[in-house]
């Protein structure tokens, strides 16, 4: 039965997994022959990474109602973190990867104790495995340090071929980055969500407003983060196949997460959240599920960016940049991720494409840019899509509603006959 739902899903979407295969390789294609010059390949890349931060912003304010304007400050946490991970990675130095190896086990010891079924069974193995090796470790080396087990399983990478350790210190630092603002987005929102409505907008804010200057000054902590000049030397790693990758990835989380019954409780709190809590919904639970989501995404974005430029400075994370997801996902169209994903990539294509113009004319695209979205916003202020999905995004109607909706349909018609 699994198996033919399955089969079922896919013959459904096969269009759609087809058409996103081949948007990447036409991309890639130009890319390799030179079609795209690196500039261009940049800009489109730099689109993913925008879609995925604004797209993480649209569960927080579109789907679940929550106005935030601390989506750039989470999207700075992640580009700092793990930058972190992989300069130091680059120059030898396994401390990193072996705080990211902890923060791994941290979450097999959470889901030890709080989770269930199979993810809990997986977890103690996990931790099993990791005692074992500890164990091991000390009767080899002769050392009781748990830091220095850490560090030595992390050593294992300099034996691994170069491309593969590349890759594998990439993606520990993408997590590591997401998961950092993950958390800290939980411990800022639990006293934070209590306020809502424009409170709450002011509030992260604030928050990002504070990040910035955390990153001016975090070479007291950091050295290698050179605060206010800025960080440099971290891998260039980001590339289209990966920006494309993660994209799709936040959509389909995203899409499956939002037409789950947990997504329609978060859809209910912004909807009517005095209604939702009558019915028996914990609004507070869902305002911090979509919070902590949509920062872990925003996180995700900032590790993206981060491997992306060779040059990581503050100026990029000032609180007048948290603006620019903003209006992606309004331009887009509040509760539509496929409208956010258009919108990205206009936002980008257009905004560079701008610099085009004679010479001279080239900061006159400040001017163009805001009178589009202005008229965008005069013609059509629900946005480009309002709240409607295409395609593989649109909501299922399973059986049983339309047979409500037929029925209720004939019954309409019935009623009028009956009254003509």
């Amino acid at each position: 039965m699994i198996k033919r739902v399955a089969q079922t899903r896919l013959g459904t979407h096969w269009k759609w997994i087809v058409g996103v295969v081949a948007v990447y390789a036409v991309g890639q294609l130009m890319i390799s022959l030179g079609i795209l010059t690196t500039y261009w390949a940049t800009i489109l890349q730099k689109a993913c990474i925008m879609a995925i931060v604004s797209l993480g912003l649209n569960l927080i304010y579109g789907f679940n109602g929550q106005f935030s304007l601390g989506q750039w400050g989470f999207y700075a946490i992640g580009a700092y973190a793990s930058a972190d991970i992989t300069y130091r990675w680059a120059r030898g130095d396994m401390s990193g990867l072996a705080v990211v190896l902890t923060t791994l086990l941290l979450g097999a010891v959470a889901l030890v104790v709080w989770g269930k079924g199979t993810a809990r069974r997986i977890a103690a193995g996990v931790l099993g495995m990791a005692v074992v090796g500890w164990i091991v470790h000390i009767v080899v080396v002769g050392t009781f340090s748990p830091w220095a087990f850490l560090v030595d399983v992390c050593n294992v990478f300099a034996v691994m071929p170069g491309f593969l350790s590349q890759e594998v210190a990439f993606l520990a630092a993408l997590f590591f980055g997401g998961t950092v603002a993950a958390v800290v987005s939980y411990f800022f929102g639990l006293p934070v969500l209590k306020m809502g409505g424009d409170y709450f907008g002011i509030a992260t804010l604030g928050f990002t407003m504070v990040v910035k200057v955390l990153a001016d000054n975090a070479d007291s902590v950091f050295p290698e983060m050179k605060g206010a000049r800025g960080m440099v030397g971290t891998p260039q790693l980001t590339t289209w196949f990966w920006a494309c990758l993660f994209l799709v990835i936040t959509v389909v989380v995203l899409r499956n997460l939002l037409q789950s019954s947990t997504g329609r409780a978060v859809i209910s709190v912004r909807e009517d959240e005095t209604a939702a809590k009558a019915m028996g919904i914990d609004t507070t639970k869902y305002k911090t599920l979509a919070f902590v989501v949509g920062s872990f995404f925003a996180g995700l974005a900032g590790a993206l960016y981060a491997h992306r430029y060779p040059t990581l400075h503050p100026t990029a994370f000032h609180f007048v940049k948290s603006f620019d997801p903003l209006i992606i996902v309004v331009f887009g169209g509040l509760g539509s991720l496929t409208g956010t994903v258009v919108a990205a990539f206009a936002w980008a294509i257009s905004l560079e494409g701008l610099r085009l113009l004679p010479a001279g004319m080239e900061l006159w695209r400040y001017v163009i840019y805001p009178l589009i979205l202005l008229l965008v916003m005069l013609l059509r202020p629900q946005g480009l899509l309002g709240g409607a999905e295409l395609g593989f995004l649109r909501a299922r109607i399973w059986p049983r509603r339309k047979a409500a909706a037929g029925s209720t349909l004939e019954a309409v018609e019935g009623a009028q006959d009956g009254s003509a």
